[in-house]
């Protein structure tokens, strides 16, 4: 426990190293790589940011925008990996691991009626939004709506963040905690699901 206190500590101090030296950029860079199926710490880049704005160093809707826009460019990275990518993998080998292509047109009809819904309140989830592209990618979302309700959830999330980086000032890391413990919630309903789906595949088999 004690090493990996000592590993997130080194990635958080590398993290703010980067913020500060690029400002806006790492801001931007930092969120790219978050919403790319990394999971880089959106509740420290943001934060971070909100303190440099909190310091004068930057200002606050221009870290807004850069965490939006770089979440936003992360996301359509990821959509067309799973587009480009992923979907033609799950046609050839999806069988081999229990999906069929059956299963490819329910997620299809299912993003074609609640993408929309789907993108945007997923990005407002820790873990899921780091994820939830690749999935929009694969089911062949349009991707003009997909980039408007990308961007339209990535923008709360951004300004929250960023706010609460603001007012908390120096102390902006005491945040992480909380979104730990919120991490391990979601995750820990992640796999109760797909135990749940697999354990409910087994028996219809």
């Amino acid at each position: 426990m004690l090493v990996l206190t000592e590993i997130i500590e080194q990635v958080i101090k590398i993290i703010t190293n980067y913020i500060a030296a690029l400002g806006y950029w790492g801001v931007a860079i930092g969120m790219a790589i978050e919403s790319a199926n990394i999971p880089l710490p959106s509740e420290v880049i943001l934060p971070f940011g909100g303190y440099l704005a909190y310091t004068g160093r930057l200002e606050f809707y221009r870290v807004v925008l850069a965490g939006t826009v770089g979440g936003t460019v992360g996301s359509v990275l990821s959509y067309y990996l799973g587009l480009k990518g992923g979907r033609p993998f799950l046609i050839k080998y999806g069988r081999y691991f229990g999906f069929s292509f059956k299963h490819l047109e329910m997620a299809d009809r299912y993003f074609a009626r609640y993408g929309e819904a789907t993108v945007f309140f997923t990005r407002l989830m820790p873990i899921v939004r780091t994820f939830i592209s690749l999935p929009a990618g694969i089911s062949g979302m349009n991707f003009k709506r997909f980039v408007v309700y990308t961007f339209l959830g990535s923008l709360p999330w951004s300004l929250l963040l960023v706010y609460v980086g603001l007012k908390l000032g120096q102390n902006w890391h005491a945040i992480s905690p909380w979104f730990h413990k919120l991490d391990v919630v979601i995750a820990a309903g992640i796999v109760a699901l797909v135990i749940y789906f697999w354990r409910a595949r087994q028996k219809r088999s």
